[in-house]
């Protein structure tokens, strides 16, 4: 049943005995409704909840929905400061059932927010939150990626360009005709690549407030999840990705804090949020500020366009998310090229 859609119960039941019998049987298994890229169930065993993670079906780019990778990093943090659930097992393409690879892991009962200006929380809890986020990012950062056996969980060499190139092919194979101010960002980017200053962490990739479960009643990220797109790398994209957020309109489904009076809300700024994340890592400010913020959304608007694309193509774990996609690529390519063109008039 590699290319249906859903997963059922017994698609799933019968390998889970055999390869992990210490959760018992299989009593329910519930898509998530939310979530884009890899389709995630809520499957409650005998034993007790875990969630089973999946490739999407379908023809899939070579490089994308790499749920081994995601098993493999989390595996790897086990035992870290980084929060991340109780890896249990991993389906590869070859061995697993559906024809295409999946993982289990432990499920975490914790709150998720999903609109970043906390609307459910107090103003000092809201701070709170922010403050998590930011020293848990900077705990990510500071793992010893070769103490947890991931030194070779990403190439080597300029993170930067190589992350420009592949997010470049992508996008051009997911479009017909690229947009023009896509292809002027990616001239942008190259020219103003910042010299390789040798600093590798492990970098999630996707960091944002919605990846992350936070405690019932605390402050505290108890998951950092979504690690499909994790690589070794250089540590300000993962930041410079999450101060997107800051810049990003809230109204329209963007879920930023553009237009969003932060002091009143009691939530950080931008600089404050860097300001934290730099001392919790012991390091200066980072320079060339811009250049890190276009990367960002030109990468994340190569994402949503490949997302696009198999929505298009009938492949998408959520359509409706990819088509509120598509009207969110053109916004991320335009605060990109202003802050492009900013950032070079300044410099004349």
């Amino acid at each position: 049943m590699g290319g249906a859609a859903e997963l059922t119960i017994k698609d799933v039941a019968p390998y889970l005995a055999e390869q992990v019998p210490d959760l018992g049987g299989v009593q329910r298994l519930d898509k998530f409704s939310t979530g884009q890229s890899n389709p995630t169930y809520k499957l409650v065993c005998d034993s007790g909840a875990y969630v089973l993670r999946a490739k999407p079906p379908g023809v899939l780019l070579r490089s994308a929905h790499l749920v081994e990778r995601e098993y493999q990093v989390m595996r790897a943090l086990a035992l870290t400061d980084v929060p991340v659930p109780r890896m249990v097992h991993l389906a590869t393409d070859e061995t697993s059932p559906i024809g295409r690879a999946f993982f289990v892991m432990d499920f975490l009962d914790g709150r998720i927010f999903w609109d970043p200006a906390l609307p459910e929380l107090d103003p000092d809890a809201r701070g709170q939150i922010y403050t998590a986020m930011a020293d848990t990012l900077a705990a990510l950062h500071s793992v010893d990626v070769d103490a947890v056996g991931l030194s070779d969980f990403g190439k080597p060499g300029n993170y930067f360009a190589r992350q420009t190139d592949r997010w470049s092919r992508q996008y051009v194979a997911s479009v017909e005709t690229p947009d023009r101010g896509m292809t002027g960002l990616m001239a942008w980017l190259e020219l103003h690549q910042p010299e390789d200053d040798g600093q590798v962490a492990l970098v999630h990739g996707d960091y944002r407030l919605d990846n992350m479960i936070f405690a019932p009643q605390a402050p505290d990220v108890i998951g950092l999840l979504d690690w499909e797109l994790a690589t070794l790398g250089h540590p300000l994209a993962d930041l410079a990705y999450q101060c997107m957020q800051w810049r990003l309109p809230h109204a329209g489904g963007m879920r930023g804090l553009g237009g969003v009076d932060r002091a009143a809300h009691g939530l950080p700024d931008e600089d404050a949020y860097v300001a934290r994340y730099c001392a919790a890592r012991g390091i200066a400010r980072p320079d060339n500020w811009a250049f890190y913020l276009v990367f960002s959304y030109f990468r994340l608007a190569s994402i949503l366009q490949g997302v696009v694309a198999r929505a298009e193509g009938g492949n998408a774990s959520n359509p409706e998310a990819g088509r509120k996609y598509a009207a969110a690529i053109p916004v991320l390519i335009k605060q990109a090229v202003d802050i492009a063109q900013e950032a070079s008039e300044k410099a004349l």
